[in-house]
């Protein structure tokens, strides 16, 4: 019994110097200290959007630029805009084209959008319409020149006549290229052959008129015709006032033939 009793106080003893040893261990074990927290994530990055409506204009006429922003502190646009805020709308009228940049700086860098406006040149007004044509010259010449009449059996140049030739010459120095013709003719009183050289001598009679006004008279052509081409064929003064003349005619004449002899 008493070996027994022994026993077990030894075991007991021994025990209970195990379970002290362990309690000292562990009392002197080191804890590992936690581990740091992770880092915070970086700053986002600036965003930014730009448009222009319309994007083609013609010279003079405006565009709207439209805008927006985010993770941005710093916008500027330009050209023209400046610092602007992280949104917004400009009217612009650029004269050229011309394309805008937003430029976004933030805490995390900094970005850039752009828009173009295109300026075109306005399409050329419609040509104004021909003016109506207007009187040729020949129409001119022959509203405007007067003929010269003559008295019985005369190539003097009366009052009358000398007013006529002088509205012509006055209208003959703003055409000066003008050719024309004077006509020179008779009544039917006397005979063939006389009528013509006094029809010639009106006509050389108005012709010299004209050049002593001042026109060349390289551009007058002479010609009788005598009593050939009667403007009036009564047989009376009146009638043969209007046959007695230097009429002017558009244009160069030749002379005309002899008439034959009669047999």
């Amino acid at each position: 019994m008493r070996e027994r009793k022994r026993s077990v106080e030894l075991l007991v003893s021994v025990l209970g110097l195990l379970l002290l040893l362990g309690a000292c261990h562990q009392q002197k074990k080191v804890v590992a200290p936690p581990p740091p927290p992770p880092p915070p994530p970086p700053p986002a990055a600036p965003v930014c959007t730009l448009t222009a409506e319309p994007t083609t204009i013609e010279k003079g006429q405006s565009a709207t630029l439209n805008w927006s922003s985010q993770n941005a502190t710093d916008l500027d646009l330009e050209p023209g805009g400046g610092k602007v805020q992280a949104s917004g709308t400009q009217s612009v009228t650029p004269d050229d084209s011309t394309t805008y940049t937003l430029t976004a700086t933030g805490p995390g860098g900094n970005t850039s959008c752009t828009a173009r406006v295109t300026v075109t040149a306005p399409p050329p007004p419609p040509p104004p319409p021909p003016p109506p044509p207007g009187p040729s010259e020949e129409e001119l010449f022959n509203q405007n020149m007067k003929t010269a009449y003559f008295d019985f059996d005369k190539s003097d140049i009366r009052p009358d006549a000398q007013t006529a030739l002088q509205s012509d010459a006055d209208f003959l120095k703003q055409h000066p290229d003008i050719k024309f013709t004077f006509e020179g003719n008779c009544d039917e009183r006397g005979s063939e052959e006389y009528n013509l050289g006094l029809g010639q001598r009106r006509a050389d009679a108005a012709k010299k008129f004209l050049v002593d006004s001042g026109i060349s008279g390289d551009n007058i052509t002479t010609i009788s015709y005598g009593k050939d081409k009667p403007v009036c064929t009564d047989h009376n003064e009146a009638c043969w006032q209007q046959n007695r003349s230097a009429k002017p005619v558009w244009g160069t004449e030749s002379q005309p033939a002899a008439p034959a002899p009669q047999q």
